[in-house]
């Protein structure tokens, strides 16, 4: 009689760890689900999300119509959240370390034309780490500028975007901001780096040159950083904003007319 108890007892702790092990594959199966549900979601909403900001095609930098708002002391119109990203930066952005106290200089070559180009890593070490990282890879070879902004007060021409349609990369992606206006000034020459809005990590591979004094808003999480300074050729973007914006939505902001490549952006 023991040997049968002991058995039917051992009988039926198997079946219980046999009921627990499936109990577990259910619950990781659900768990997998939801996952993937949720994933889809998300990317989804990514792909809507991606759809506002070429829409509003500034990463995040204020619209005309923002501006404008900003302007008359209302409130900014949004036309969706920007989620945040984490304020902490991957192992793919280099460290601001490698730029700190350092200046960079170079040429950026728009349509055959260069501009002198110059980054300070002293007041923007991590942005400046970024930019010279990039063009050191040769990221910027070959891509566009897609933006061009023409009122009397909001004159910028945005570049850098992996795709050329003013998208970012949500896998580079950084912050912190750095070397802010404190008064939203931007006077011309200035390089700064654009970003998705009401977001300080938000930074990624595009910038804009301010070609004339501008004004931008800042948002909740600040203004743009500023990473340099056009030395020389300014005159090469005036010409460009000359040419106008291609019909759209805006008389003062959207493509350029005149398709804009960068042949080259070479740091050292």
């Amino acid at each position: 009689m023991a040997a049968s108890s002991r058995s039917a007892r051992e009988a039926k702790r198997r079946i219980h760890q046999m009921e627990a092990k499936r109990e577990l594959r259910r619950d990781q199966e659900q768990r997998r689900k939801r996952d993937n549900l949720v994933a889809a979601g998300a990317g989804t909403a990514a792909v809507v999300l991606a759809v506002v900001l070429q829409l509003t095609a500034f990463a995040g930098n204020p619209t005309e119509d923002e501006f404008a708002a900003t302007e008359a002391g209302l409130t900014n119109p949004s036309a969706s959240a920007t989620p945040s990203a984490p304020a902490t930066n991957g192992p793919n952005i280099p460290a601001a370390g490698t730029a700190a106290g350092k200046t960079f200089t170079g040429d950026l070559v728009l349509n055959g034309k260069p501009l002198g180009v110059e980054l300070n890593g002293t007041t923007a070490p991590q942005a400046a780490a970024v930019f010279k990282s990039l063009s050191d890879e040769g990221f910027y070879n070959g891509k566009s500028c897609h933006r061009l902004t023409t009122s009397d007060a909001f004159g910028v021409l945005q570049c850098g975007s992996a795709n050329g349609d003013g998208q970012g990369d949500p896998n580079y992606t950084w912050g912190p901001l750095e070397n802010t206006p404190a008064d939203n000034s931007y006077p011309a020459g200035t390089i700064a780096v654009a970003r998705s809005g009401n977001n300080a990590y938000g930074n990624g591979t595009q910038f804009f040159i301010v070609y004339k004094d501008t004004n931008i808003p800042a948002d909740s999480a600040g203004g743009y950083t500023v990473v340099g300074k056009v030395t020389s050729g300014l005159d090469v973007v005036t010409g460009i904003a000359a040419e106008g914006i291609t019909p759209g939505s805006s008389d003062t902001d959207g493509a350029p007319v005149q398709a804009v490549t960068i042949d080259s952006f070479s740091l050292k």
